[in-house]
């Protein structure tokens, strides 16, 4: 199994070990960017031949910046050079894809910025802000994707369009269903022939 495969796969453990933080002060977005944080930590140095498995190593490494989030006060902190490098990034999504009609490959980016494909997705990825999951506009359940301004939803949507790429088809017409027509959960089940979204 992959890092990716490790991480998609355990989103549930950062979702309970950001659960046990709630109401301690910090808002449950950062606690679960933090847990994630430590999620991917985890996937990269899980050593598979120490004979544990994955969740028993990752979850003192999930708790452990949680708490680092704790003694430092707050949000998760991005870093000033980051920062320029995203606001770069996005400037040139947005030229490129008011230039081509599209949105640009993390690739495409790469080459274009003179940079690698790795510090592309990072700096993208530090321009998202935390997706609220605490509000469903049918059930008052969780929602997976409020009204953003249009540069961060381009960037959203540029990142899921790389996500999708290595999904399964089922999978893919799901998040073609929910992000990009805007479908409601409910929508999404009736026209995947599911129950539940």
């Amino acid at each position: 199994m992959d890092r990716e495969e490790r991480v998609t796969q355990n989103l549930r453990l950062a979702h309970a070990c950001a659960n046990r933080f709630r109401g301690r002060g910090i808002e449950y977005d950062d606690l679960y960017q933090a847990a994630c944080v430590g999620l991917v930590q985890a996937a990269d140095r899980f050593d598979e031949t120490r004979g544990l498995q994955f969740s028993t190593y990752a979850v003192p490494v999930i708790l452990g910046e949680i708490r680092r989030l704790f003694r430092e006060g707050g949000a998760v902190k991005v870093s000033r050079g980051l920062r320029d490098m995203s606001r770069k990034v996005n400037a040139e999504v947005k030229r490129f894809s008011e230039k081509s009609g599209r949105m640009p490959s993390v690739q495409e980016l790469a080459e274009r910025m003179e940079a690698d494909p790795e510090t592309i997705a990072e700096a993208l990825g530090a321009s998202q802000t935390p997706l609220s999951l605490t509000t469903d506009e049918d059930s008052g359940g969780t929602m997976d994707l409020p009204d953003e301004p249009h540069e961060e939803e381009l960037t959203d949507l540029l990142s899921l369009q790389q996500v999708m790429t290595t999904l399964n088809p089922k999978d893919r017409k799901l998040l073609y269903f929910r992000y990009f027509r805007r479908q409601t959960q409910t929508q999404t089940a009736e026209a995947l022939g599911m129950t539940q979204v």
